[in-house]
């Protein structure tokens, strides 16, 4: 895998070193996000060729680790760090992952091709989307709407309110359910 960067504050810049090999590597992750504590704890478990320290974003050892990198980025974006100085971030840092563990290396290097990157691209953006998804639930919204008018609450159940009138759908045969 190369490079994408150095962290700020590197001694060296990525010419000046050359290709340095990777014998560890930083996983930066949301610890509030249900998603990335599950994959944090699914690659804890996954036998490693190269060993990956997991470390929640933002924390205060992230930022005694790599005091020049930007934290508030590595909370929106999957950011993992070489020993070398490499940063991977993204559809990069998630095939990184997988090149680190053992079973799963083989897929990484598939998933480096030009064809592989675009699936791991939209990977990285359905996680997003999830992500965002769970943050709107955690801030208390909970909802899931629809552009037609129909509503979903957990609470509540199925509900229409693109008038303002709750519970007074338009019109429609007798096919018609909400959440179709």
């Amino acid at each position: 895998m190369t490079a994408v960067g150095a962290p700020a504050g590197a001694a060296e810049d990525r010419d000046a070193r050359g290709d340095v090999p990777v014998r560890r590597l930083t996983v930066l992750y949301d610890a509030e996000c249900p998603l990335c504590t599950y994959l944090r704890n699914w690659l804890v478990k996954q036998r490693q060729l190269v060993p990956l320290d997991l470390v929640p974003a933002g924390h205060s050892r992230a930022r005694a680790l790599f005091p020049g990198l930007d934290h508030a980025a590595t909370l929106s974006d999957i950011t993992v760090i070489g020993d070398g100085g490499q940063i991977y971030r993204g559809a990069a840092a998630w095939i990184v992952c997988m090149w680190a563990l053992r079973d799963h290396r083989a897929t990484a290097h598939r998933m480096a091709t030009p064809a592989g990157m675009k699936i791991a691209k939209q990977m990285v953006l359905g996680a997003a989307k999830y992500r965002e998804h769970t943050r709107d639930r955690q801030a208390g919204g909970g909802a899931y709407r629809r552009a037609d008018g129909w509503t979903y609450d957990p609470k509540d159940g199925w509900f229409y309110e693109a008038y303002g009138y709750a519970d007074e759908p338009p019109a429609c045969d007798s096919s018609c359910r909400p959440g179709d």
